[in-house]
């Protein structure tokens, strides 16, 4: 028969647990607490939590290099859109999220990182009743950065098409935490022995990764942005077109599947990867199966850019 323990004896035996991936956290921050913590092993969410059992809240991921968080206004201000979009009050102004952010980036004492931003309805209860929870909740996570090798940017990935649509525009266009279809998007490419998956939506047009952007380099040279209805609007995406604005010409417009075959470069962007090229889709090669200049070109921007304006800690 399964013991019932006391306080004292519950938290003794949490304490002592092995934890998976603990080795990848440094620090987080819970704001029922208040507290910033180093212990992988305290680092709980309530069940009750509607981010939990609803999928009622948003997230971001920010990354830090050298001791400098990038883009951390554009990610704050991609959050606050969110809640907006989903009725939630942060449970502090965005002002000292962005403190608490530096701090905790801070208390990991790494030079680089990821920063996982979540605000959910709260806890409170189990339905689907907004009104059971009193405060919205946030917390924050410090965690270990991946270090890819040199040879994923200087080979290249592959790409397949996912047998998943696109999500629906409202949905797809918003980061909440409901990324089923993102982690079914994902094993789908690891099962089919690919790297990455790209979605189409219901006329045929690309629309996104799993969790990066994806846009191509035509015959012409130009850079061709699907329109994004059915795609997340990424921080990465926005920020190299701002940086290579002045080298190359792009425009946003729908991207049909044969477009992908024709193009001189297929480009996937996003925070953890800057930007890399897709040398292969659904086993064809892309041009002439290397990475391509432009998508050379926006990584250099984007890491001279983290230098450049990266908020230092």
């Amino acid at each position: 028969m399964t013991a019932i323990a006391s306080t004292q004896e519950y938290m003794e035996k949490l304490i002592s647990l092995p934890r998976p991936g603990e080795q990848n956290i440094f620090a987080f921050y819970d704001h029922r607490l208040g507290l910033i913590c180093r212990d992988p092993r305290l680092m709980l969410i309530p069940l009750d939590d509607h981010l939990i059992h609803r999928g009622d809240g948003i997230f971001e991921t920010v990354k830090f290099i050298t001791r400098k968080i990038y883009q951390l206004d554009a990610h704050m201000e991609r959050m606050k859109k969110n809640c907006r979009a989903i009725f939630i009050d942060p449970p502090v102004p965005f002002t000292r999220i962005k403190e608490l952010v530096v701090e905790l980036a801070a208390a990991a004492d790494n030079d680089d990182g990821y920063l996982s931003l979540f605000i959910g309805r709260g806890p409170g209860g189990f339905s689907i009743d907004y009104r059971e929870c009193p405060q919205a909740s946030l917390y924050l996570v410090a965690r270990k950065y991946n270090h890819l090798p040199p040879s994923f940017w200087e080979k290249g990935v592959t790409a397949c098409k996912s047998d998943k649509p696109a999500k629906q525009s409202y949905m797809a266009r918003m980061k909440s935490v409901n990324y089923l279809p993102n982690v079914l998007m994902k094993k789908e490419a690891i099962d089919k022995g690919y790297d990455f998956a790209l979605c189409f939506d219901e006329n045929g047009f690309l629309a996104e990764g799993s969790i990066e952007n994806a846009v191509i380099v035509n015959q012409a040279g130009k850079l061709i942005v699907p329109d994004l209805s059915n795609a997340l609007t990424g921080t990465t995406l926005m920020r190299a077109l701002d940086l290579i604005k002045n080298e190359v010409s792009f425009i946003f417009r729908g991207i049909q599947e044969d477009e992908i075959y024709e193009a001189r470069e297929v480009i996937l962007l996003g925070t953890t990867l800057d930007a890399v090229s897709v040398v292969r889709y659904n086993g064809k090669p892309i041009h002439d199966v290397r990475p391509g200049p432009v998508s050379r070109r926006i990584r250099e921007l984007l890491l001279e850019d983290i230098q450049k304006t990266g908020l230092k800690f």
